[in-house]
């Protein structure tokens, strides 16, 4: 078994995962960050000269392409740089992530992307309703995640894993997806990662004659700064705070409105989700928000009951795997883990290693 680094590095945050030979795991996490390249030197002091065999990185977008993991060659990393306009809040902290470890590491270079889980969505789940010849479709997103999820759920409900389970992956980036027979057949993110639910900076779906005035009073900058850093829960709370854990911390009657506001939305999209798939038989909850929030996976669930969804209060208070009620349809709690399904793609790569 060949040691794998998987890096998850965003505008502010480094997040990386050692897998030894000896089957240990070590987890390393730098947020907060002014500076990325910080987290990349606190790193390397923190993997004490461990050395991987293989490096996978977490690309947020891959474009067209329907592989699940490339290696990252020239021609690659200049394909990369190419489609940076499809997730300009992401792709170019993913892409320092590439160019600091090719420095450091002489090893393969893995790019794992979240869009390829996506693949499997049927046309009218792709299609937008817009010319064809402008050549743009959802894509899709958090597919590392929901592929991690959709590998654990036989194990948590047997052959009722390959029903209509809704999976929300609720964080500060947040996005639902309708699995059928454990593969993708409707997300809630499009072409970018900015539609869909409303998110932490991000206002998801919009009305597109609000997008048209917009740009009317933005040059084409300011506008991308204003949809992808201003937007979402920072501002339905009135610039207070885009963490909703401030959010839930806070008496104020902004924060209150943030917090219901985006239950609301998680709650209207698994109604859409399941009425397009003719019914929901699971629901499983992941993402920083949906695995550690008591309280919103409450407050979405809570007028559920018509899809036959009720949460045990211990059960839910506690984070337990299985939080339904009794006789209810299961709800579950599973914590997102990109980094397994990195460690998995790239021991495709690690066996062509010299």
């Amino acid at each position: 078994m060949p040691t794998i680094l998987t890096i998850n590095s965003g505008s502010s945050s480094v997040k990386a995962s050692l897998f030894d030979v000896d089957g240990t795991r070590r987890n390393y996490s730098y947020g907060h960050l002014r500076d990325p390249q910080f987290g990349f030197d606190q790193l390397l002091h923190d993997l004490s000269g461990h050395a991987p065999d293989v490096v996978g990185h977490r690309f947020v977008h891959g474009g067209e392409i329907a592989e699940a993991a490339r290696l990252v060659d020239a021609a690659e990393r200049e394909r990369l740089e190419q489609i940076v306009h499809l997730a300009p809040l992401h792709l170019p902290g993913n892409l320092m992530g590439l160019d600091l470890c090719r420095q450091h590491f002489d090893v393969p270079q893995v790019a794992c992307f979240d869009t390829a889980f996506h693949t499997t969505l049927p046309e009218l789940a792709k299609r937008l309703p817009i010319p064809k010849e402008l050549e743009l479709r959802r894509f899709g997103f958090h597919g590392l995640n929901y592929a991690y999820v959709a590998s654990r759920l036989p194990g948590m409900l047997g052959a009722a894993a390959r029903g209509r389970i809704v999976v929300a992956h609720l964080g500060s980036g947040a996005s639902l997806c309708m699995l059928d027979n454990l593969k993708s057949v409707d997300t809630t993110m499009g072409y970018t990662p900015a539609g869909g639910i409303v998110m932490g900076t991000r206002s998801g779906d919009l009305d597109p004659g609000v997008m048209l005035e917009l740009s009317k009073r933005y040059g084409a900058t300011q506008l991308s700064d204003i949809v992808f850093h201003k937007m979402g829960l920072l501002a339905l709370s009135d610039g207070e705070s885009s963490e909703m854990a401030d959010l839930l911390a806070s008496s104020s009657t902004q924060a209150k409105f943030a917090v219901d506001y985006f239950c609301c939305q998680v709650r209207a999209a698994i109604g859409s989700l399941a009425a397009k798939a003719g019914g929901v038989d699971a629901l499983v909850f992941t993402g920083g928000i949906g695995e550690h929030s008591a309280r919103i996976r409450e407050a979405i669930c809570a007028p559920l009951g018509f899809l036959g969804f009720a949460l045990d209060d211990a059960a839910n208070n506690t984070a337990s795997a299985r939080i339904e009620r009794k006789d209810t349809k299961p709800v579950i709690v599973l914590p997102a883990d990109e980094e397994a399904m990195i460690q998995n793609l790239c021991l495709t790569f690690a066996g062509d290693t010299p």
